[in-house]
């Protein structure tokens, strides 16, 4: 597929999920319909993707927001106050990739602003970075309900724009927050307990998985595991700014 030719069926496809919304206000087609809006989504962001990716030049993260616009590709957005897509250094060598926005992220529209993300600074500073030093985004941009794990749709719909913003970004290192960051960015089934503690591949790019901060919160004991993660991630980080070391 040419870059015009998704271009152009996006357009196409975006027109028809307009058009099923506007019948389903009116009462114009019956329930079924809402299977239709969701397929349409789903076929939306990957040809978005293509389209994102195809270009020779890596996409800005101020038009893939734009492109995410008011989200309605999966059913997150009924119950969401804010879209969090993701804060700090556009340019950064390492970026943070977590789960999804909780009830403080999605009132303040940023990721990591409650108690988890106070201590992902710490864990950042513990690197001898700040946080605007590095880039953090989720794995999905809208709130779960009650936070609950996100699911393989909710996932599915948000995917192809992470994949934008790390093309971006074009980090030089990936730290994986938690189970289903891990999982999505490594195409893995393997809980985060096996794939700590080294360094895998995301597309080329170095990718270290270790706990979210909010397990950590609940399981304590674990951050020691999290610190032995964070030395890996400093040498190697270390190792980028100064090859010669």
């Amino acid at each position: 597929m040419t870059r015009n030719s998704a271009g152009e069926l996006l357009e196409i496809l975006r027109d028809f999920k307009g058009y099923l919304g506007w019948q389903r206000e009116r009462g114009l087609l019956g329930l079924s319909v809402s299977r239709k809006e969701e397929l349409a989504a789903r076929i939306v962001g990957k040809v978005a993707e293509e389209e994102l990716l195809f270009s020779s030049r890596p996409p800005d993260l101020e038009k893939i927001r734009k492109r995410i616009g008011d989200c309605r590709r999966c059913k997150l957005w009924e119950n969401r106050k804010n879209i969090v897509f993701g804060i700090g250094n556009e340019k950064a060598d390492l970026v943070f990739v977590g789960e999804g926005p909780g009830a403080e992220e999605d009132e303040a529209g940023e990721p990591f602003v409650g108690r988890a993300g106070q201590l992902l600074t710490r864990i950042i500073e513990s690197i001898d970075l700040k946080r605007d030093q590095v880039y953090i985004c989720n794995i999905i941009k809208c709130r779960p309900p009650q936070n609950r794990n996100p699911q393989s749709d909710e996932i599915e719909a948000c995917e192809p724009f992470l994949a934008a913003q790390l093309q971006a970004i074009s980090p030089k290192l990936i730290c994986a927050l938690g189970t289903f960051a891990a999982q999505t960015l490594l195409k893995s089934s393997s809980p985060i307990s096996a794939l700590r503690g080294r360094f895998h591949a995301h597309r080329g790019i170095p990718l270290l998985a270790t706990f979210h901060p909010a397990y950590l919160l609940r399981n304590p004991p674990e951050k020691k595991k999290v610190w032995e993660d964070m030395k890996m991630l400093k040498q190697a980080y270390d190792r980028l700014r100064n090859p010669s070391s």
